[in-house]
């Protein structure tokens, strides 16, 4: 399986290929500010490590959220760009995905802060599905969660994850056109109205 996955979502910025069996990564930390500079350079240099032309991929993958509004938007944008240059489907992954996949085994709780009190939230079951559909919750929801068996996961490796997301879900991909953020609450803006 040969593939390119980007994840925008955080503030670092995790960009992964593989090429058969080989996997290239790259976590760019604390970058939230520079995706939009940093990211295809990174793309570039992976696919060059990798000697693996883009229309080799058999899919470009990308983090569909929750996370940082801009840097989704980066990543789809991006996405939905070099696959439609190279005519390849593309894969969603969530945030909640990547963290669930980093941290394997047992029921877990993917936690985002979400600012004000709130996580956005998911359960993983110990087979990886999930069994507590994505939500805002407040901090009281969420130990609630917890109390009832999930162990809380906030961070990770964000390539292991990453890469253990598009492996799970490989087969789910979708026409670029198809890519669209997964928005658990309005923007600050539209909540301001």
């Amino acid at each position: 399986m040969n593939y390119l996955a980007l994840d925008t979502s955080a503030g670092a910025l995790t960009v992964l290929v593989q090429k058969g069996e080989e996997v290239f990564s790259s976590t760019l930390p604390d970058g939230a500010a520079q995706h939009s500079v940093r990211l295809m350079p990174e793309v570039d240099a992976l696919l060059s490590r990798a000697r693996l032309p883009l229309s080799a991929c058999d899919f470009i993958a990308c983090t569909v959220g929750p996370g940082s509004f801009t840097g989704i938007r980066i990543g789809i944008a991006t996405v939905k760009g070099l696959c439609l240059a190279v005519e390849k489907p593309a894969l969603a992954v969530t945030s909640f995905d990547i963290l669930a996949y980093a941290e394997r085994g047992g029921r877990r709780l993917a936690l985002i802060d979400a600012g004000g009190g709130y996580f956005y939230a998911c359960g993983y079951n110990a087979e990886n599905a999930v069994e507590f559909a994505p939500a805002r919750v407040s901090h009281e929801e969420a130990e609630e969660l917890i109390a009832a068996g999930y162990k809380p996961v906030t961070e990770g490796d964000r390539a292991l994850g990453l890469m253990g997301a598009v492996a799970a879900m490989c087969k789910n991909t979708v026409p670029a056109s198809a890519l669209k953020a997964m928005y658990l609450r309005r923007s600050a803006a539209e909540e301001g109205r």
